[in-house]
């Protein structure tokens, strides 16, 4: 499993993987809400214009774009956003899975590399990951590598057509001192 950034030239490969699964990730996708009436709508932006944007902010220092590849292929695509700095230094994630390979442990070892780079490499303070609580997969993720449940984002974000609450998940450095990722090969092995 790898995790890199995201470029243009996965364009064919990841749309082919989102494409295939639309329905299974609509109720869990972000939307964009309806204009206020009277004002004309957004286009959804095409693939190389959302890697334009991912990348700008990556080199403005507020995200982290990354495809997640298993066994050399792209099954998904993992976001470290809203990095603050300063007195917070925190971030957020968020993550996608190609159904084929979900429930393989892929998701949790990739969420758990980024979560170590934060920490480790860029010196963040504080991981959150923000999940529909119907979407039991997700939430299985991050709590198998121990992130704590804080609460709930009433109506939090636009998804498949409508608002939506969110629990909150979080985490900082100092719960995680072996590293995430040693952490989660401790759960995989059984010694936690």
């Amino acid at each position: 499993m790898t995790l890199r950034p995201i470029r243009a030239r996965d364009q064919r490969a990841w749309q082919e993987v989102s494409r295939r699964n639309r329905d299974w990730l609509r109720r869990w996708e972000a939307t964009v809400p309806p204009p206020p009436a009277g004002r004309g709508g957004v286009a959804r932006p095409s693939y190389r214009q959302m890697v334009r944007y991912l990348r700008g902010e990556a080199a403005a220092g507020r995200m982290l774009p990354f495809v997640v590849l298993h066994r050399g292929r792209l099954v998904g695509q993992l976001t470290v956003g809203g990095i603050t700095w300063g007195s917070m230094c925190s971030a957020n994630v968020g993550y996608w899975i190609d159904e084929e390979v979900a429930g393989h442990g892929i998701m949790p070892t990739a969420v758990a590399l980024s979560v170590d780079h934060c920490f480790r490499t860029l010196g963040l303070h504080r991981i959150e990951v923000c999940i529909r609580p119907e979407n039991r997969p997700s939430r299985r993720v991050v709590e198998k590598l121990g992130f704590r449940e804080e609460g709930m984002r009433p109506r939090y974000l636009h998804i498949d057509g409508d608002w939506r609450d969110h629990l909150v998940y979080a985490l900082t450095v100092e719960e995680v001192p072996e590293g995430m990722l040693a952490r989660w090969r401790a759960v995989r092995s059984g010694r936690s």
